[in-house]
């Protein structure tokens, strides 16, 4: 209906514009013809020619409000326009410009550009090679305004064309430092002298504006335009090229920390945003994958700001007390970025920074969100600064911060308390000793305080930072606060009770309970340790988890306040709280059991046997592991110490073992794997708790693997406690372990085997001069039972300290050589692991001879050592970094080796690299990627059909090796994307979307990444990315399919309409006539609708704010 209409009036519309008796009609068919453009631009297509020809002329308007217009209604043209009707328009754009008949049409065409670009930058990218020229060029026309309209469009192809602009940038730059100080009406040199000499600045400056009055005067004088737009420019050129920041460094930011002193206002705080977003930029990486590679390029950049701090704040601190709030609030958004960026910079600075703090805190004419951001920059400079630096200040300080607590607005007193809070620990610091006297100033804290933590009737959000900050006050001053502080606790008390500030309260009690002042909590233990019991049974995690904190630093800190019927309150409630739901509540359930069992034994022999039963149940779950584990361990150990009764060692491992020993006979294994390793764990942790009991329990185990009777479950706990004994004792007492550990390589359950390599590998560790010579002798003689004999050598590897193991690193390294040509894939892969980790153990001496195996002309031996540099790349620094760096290059050159399989091992060490240490193959990555995007190819040559029965069936054997291509690229989306020129990657991925189930899977996941992390570049190649996604989200499997076909084709669908998603929370993708076609397509079909609806609500958790409009 809709288009109907539009079709209809579109003809008389134009008509109407190219008439030009009436000029209020002309605009008003401007307007409607936008309108429509903007929402059903796509319909009208037919229309386009004949639009363009109608608007082309509008541009020489005589009257600007007509050509503005027009060029608003390009913009919405250009969107859904076919490719020839772009290029007339651009082309008629070029050759206007290039005509340049008068400075006023020459605006008009550079502002149109830069609105086309603006709107459908992607589409513009072609033609930059000829506007460029011609935009410098007019740059320096003498004509304000033009110089306006020039930076705006530059601006516009940084944001939107930013491969394209690359080029031009340095040129750009030029041009923007050039203009960003042209203001040729105005003589600063007056200001610099100032500086020296204070006193003469009032007739110096009265003199200056009288002559200036006569001849000219300030509103004409439109240079500002031409600065803040240069300033924009440089903005957008810092925002987009983080790889040029040294470069700013050296040329931009002197320029800009120059131009600070701005006179205009909405100038300056355009170059205060600007050098905020170059800081913004400098800001390292906070993430773990960077944290091993701090070092190297990221810090020049961070040492050159360093060495311009000292110009930053001579250019900053005098605007500090100016009267302009808006330069002031600029000056503080700078600071708190600045001080972000590199804490403790501002150290020697604080003397001339704190006049600045004060006044804005204490002018009456402040506003408050003047006053707001004062706090939140003092927040970031107590956070970020040593204590010392700030205590010749607090006094002058203080009063002011104090009278802000009592602000009439709430979130002024809010923020207040928050630097409140960060002053108390710089005042008097615990972690150090400190000579600063805090006396003077406790009271004026106390009370201001005191005056918000009393008051019931405000906002949520002072309420619990009032008390956070009187926790701290307690915490540090509280040997200071004498009489007030029993009626102080008693208001902690109070609000313990009340449901919305309880959770604030357990923290703020946890933070006094652990002061090194030991402050008297008498007054309220008696009624408080019910109360946070009572919290145990609530059902909100957080609240669990804090107080289960509390109660641990309480039990620790005050056992002797306690009374046995208060520990019990607490008691009753902890069988609950252990269960594998919750794995992480359940650890800090345990931590604070075992504080009890050491602080007040007297308490566990109350511990019912329902605590016990749900720990030994949580013990035999399969999803039991780390830090709960480790907790049970720790529990467990302090238990047995307390020779509690029914509690000790006997009675603990028979109820450890009882579920195995009393599984029926023969293989069936009612456990899941994982519980043995963690039962094994545990007797070996209660063991070496009661070293007298450990022989009996280790000479039963062997007995127990010995007896024909004992069932696989069984042996298999026995070797696995062996294991666990024998890594930390020394079993050399044993003497039968050795042959009945070699007999059990024979059994016929796999598990068996594997547990008994296992137990050999980890009892050598602890006994590497009986044990390890021995397994040697057995690998060297014993062909059959070799892959389980390395599995222990890879443990003894992987467990012993390196000086343990430098006298056998020969032999081992000799043996393990012998083994690197098996065809035994599973083989290769042991013997890889061993030689990467034992690599590790002498860098120097070992990374060499891996290397010079390279060039082996065994295609398994060079995969063996590929995949052995992957075991010695790890998260953490470690000593053979350095070294690795220098030759990774060499190992990475196997992605050219003619054999399939070493090209896939030397991916997977590729991506193991960029995914753990990013920094050993960044500076590579130029030479690298040719070879990755190479193996993301399909190859005919790979793909074969296979017959089986009547049936034809294809393999591909370069899949392998795609998806390893692919996974790569995934992993370098998250550590290199910087590096990565994302529209050569984009053009891989697009090939990625047509591939197999499996790749398609991958990319995917890929492009839902890429709409985060570079919107614009998605956004410019949507047209491509799209079909494949509108192909998989309507395939239809063929009717007679088995049902693994529909699962797949299914999931595939909900991988595909994932990325959908994630493509419409782009901002401005309604732009995309393609986009919103699609949109509409997915509305339209129930099926591919509910799909995208239950897609929504499992991301309901992200911000729906950005995301398309689809109703």
């Amino acid at each position: 209906m809709t288009a109907n209409v539009c079709k209809k009036i579109t003809a008389q519309l134009t008509g109407a514009i190219g008439k030009q008796e009436d000029v209020s009609v002309q605009l008003e068919a401007l307007d409607i013809l936008s309108d429509m453009l903007s929402r059903l631009g796509g319909m009208l297509y037919t229309f386009h020619s004949s639009i363009l020809n109608c608007l082309l002329p509008q541009l020489r308007s005589p009257r600007l409000a007509v050509r503005k217009r027009a060029i608003i209604a390009l913009g919405y043209l250009v969107l859904t326009c076919n490719g020839n009707i772009f290029s007339e328009l651009m082309e008629h754009l070029l050759a206007e410009l290039k005509r340049n008949e008068s400075t006023s049409t020459t605006r008009t065409y550079i502002q149109c550009i830069a609105g086309i670009s603006r709107q459908a930058g992607h589409r513009t990218g072609e033609y930059l090679e000829k506007i460029i020229p011609l935009v410098v060029r007019y740059c320096n026309v003498e004509d304000d305004e033009l110089r306006e309209y020039c930076f705006q469009a530059f601006e516009s192809f940084v944001r939107r064309c930013p491969k394209e602009i690359g080029p031009h940038i340095p040129s750009v730059m030029g041009l923007c430092l050039k203009y960003i100080t042209y203001d040729p009406n105005y003589n600063y040199d007056n200001e610099e002298e100032e500086e020296e000499e204070e006193m003469m600045e009032t007739e110096n400056g009265e003199d200056e504006e009288q002559e200036s009055d006569d001849e000219y005067s300030d509103d004409d004088d439109i240079s500002w335009k031409v600065r803040r737009s240069a300033a924009k420019c440089l903005e957008a050129i810092v925002s987009t090229r983080h790889d040029l920041l040294q470069d700013f460094y050296k040329t931009l930011s002197p320029v800009l920390i120059g131009r600070f002193k701005e006179r205009e206002e909405n100038v300056k705080a355009d170059i205060f945003c600007a050098y905020i977003a170059l800081l913004k930029q400098t800001l390292p990486i906070q993430s773990w994958l960077h944290a091993s590679d701090a070092g190297g390029k990221e810090e020049i950049p961070l040492t050159m700001l360093q060495n311009q701090v000292p110009n930053i704040i001579r250019a900053l601190h005098k605007q500090l007390k100016e009267k302009s709030i808006k330069s002031r609030q600029g000056c503080f958004s700078l600071l708190t970025e600045l001080a972000n960026v590199l804490p403790g910079c501002l150290a020697d600075h604080i003397p001339a920074l704190m006049p600045g703090i004060i006044f804005s805190l204490t002018d009456k004419s402040s506003s408050s969100n003047m006053r707001i951001d004062t706090l939140s920059f003092l927040h970031v400079l107590l956070c970020n600064h040593q204590p010392e630096v700030f205590h010749p200040h607090i006094k002058a300080l203080l009063p002011p911060i104090v009278s802000c607590i009592g602000d009439p607005f709430y979130k002024i007193t809010s923020e207040a308390l928050l630097v409140t809070q960060q002053l108390v620990k710089v005042i008097r610091p615990l972690d150090k000793s400190c000579t600063f006297d805090v006396k003077p100033f406790v009271k004026d804290l106390f009370s201001g305080t005191l005056k918000r933590l009393k008051a019931a009737d405000i906002d949520q959000e002072v309420k619990e930072r009032a008390i956070s900050c009187m926790g701290q006050i307690v915490c540090n001053l509280g040997d200071h606060l004498s009489g007030d502080l029993p009626p102080t606790l008693k208001i902690f008390l109070e609000r313990l009770k009340n449901e919305i500030t309880r959770l604030t309260t357990v923290k703020a009690l946890t933070l006094i309970a652990s002061s090194p002042l030991k402050i008297d909590l008498r007054p309220i233990l008696g009624e408080g340790f019910p109360i946070l019991a009572s919290f145990l049974r609530k059902n909100q995690r957080a609240l669990k988890l804090s107080t289960l904190t509390a109660l641990d630093i309480l039990i620790k800190n005050y056992s002797d306040s306690l009374k046995p019927a208060m520990v019990e309150s607490v008691l009753t409630e902890l069988p609950a709280l252990i269960s594998e739901n919750d794995l992480h509540v359940s650890q800090v359930a345990i931590v604070f059991l075992t504080t009890l069992a050491k602080v007040y034994p007297s308490s566990l022999s109350k511990i019912s046997g329902s605590v016990l039963s749900e720990l030994f149940q949580l013990v035999h779950s399969p999803l039991l592991q780390g830090g709960a584990l480790n907790a049970i361990i720790d529990f467990f150990q302090a238990l047995v110490i307390t020779k509690t009764a029914n509690m000790g060692y006997a009675e603990l491992m028979k109820q450890l073992t009882s579920p195995i020993y009393s599984s029926p006979g023969g293989a069936s294994v009612t456990l899941h794997k994982q519980a043995y390793y963690s039962v094994a764990k545990c007797v070996a942790a209660l063991s070496s708790a009661c070293p007298k009991e450990a022989t009996r329990v280790a000479s039963q185990f062997i007995q127990d693997v010995k007896n024909p009777k004992s069932s696989a479950a069984v042996k298999m706990l026995a070797f696995l406690s062996l294991a666990e004994m024998g890594r930390t004792m020394n079993l050399s007492a044993q003497k039968e372990l050795k042959t009945v550990i070699l007999e059990a390589f024979a059994s016929p359950s796999e598990e068996v085997k594997s547990a008994a390599s296992y137990a050999l590998g980890n009892i050598s560790a602890g006994n590497l001069k009986e044990y390890l010579p021995f397994m040697l002798k057995e690998i060297g003689s014993q062909p059959k039972r070799q892959y389980l004999l390395l599995h222990s050598l890879k443990e003894v590897i992987s467990s012993s300290p390196a000086d343990g193991l430098k006298p056998y690193v020969e032999d081992i390294w000799a043996l393990l050589f012998n083994h690197c040509e098996c065809t035994e894939e599973g083989t290769r892969n042991v013997v890889a692991e061993c030689l990467g980790k034992l690599a590790l153990v002498n860098p120097s001496q070992l990374l060499p001879r891996l290397k010079k195996q390279l060039s082996s002309g065994s295609p398994h031996a060079r995969s063996t050592v590929v995949t052995a540099i992957k075991f010695t790349i790890s998260d953490q620094p470690q000593p053979i970094d350095v070294l690795l760096k220098g030759c990774i290059g060499d190992f990475l050159k196997t992605l050219q080796d003619p054999d399939l399989n070493v090209r896939r091992v030397a991916l997977a060490m590729f991506n193991s690299a960029a995914h753990n240490k990013p920094s050993l193959i960044r500076d590579m990555l130029n030479t690298i990627l040719p070879h990755l995007y190479n193996e993301t190819k399909i190859r005919r040559e790979l793909i074969r059909e296979v017959e089986m029965g009547p049936f034809k069936h294809t393999v591909d054997d370069g899949l392998d090796v795609r998806k390893a291509a692919f996974e790569c690229m995934y992993s370098l989306l998250e550590s290199c994307l910087d590096r990565l020129d994302i529209y050569e990657y984009l053009n891989h991925v697009e090939d990625g979307l047509k591939d197999h189930y499996d790749i398609r899977m991958l990319t995917f996941i890929m492009l839902a990444r890429l709409s985060t992390l570079c919107p614009n570049a998605v956004l410019q190649r949507l047209e491509r990315l799209i079909e494949p996604l509108r192909a998989t989200c309507s395939t239809k499997v063929k009717a007679g399919s088995v049902k693994q076909e529909f699962e797949k084709q299914d999931e595939l669908k909900r991988s595909a309409m994932r990325a959908v998603a994630a493509l419409l929370t782009i901002p401005e993708v309604e732009k995309s006539p393609v986009m919103t076609e699609f949109a509409s397509q997915i509305r339209a079909n129930p099926e591919m609708a509910s799909l995208y609806e239950s897609i929504q609500k499992d991301s309901a958790s992200l911000p729906t704010t950005e995301s398309m409009d689809m109703n």
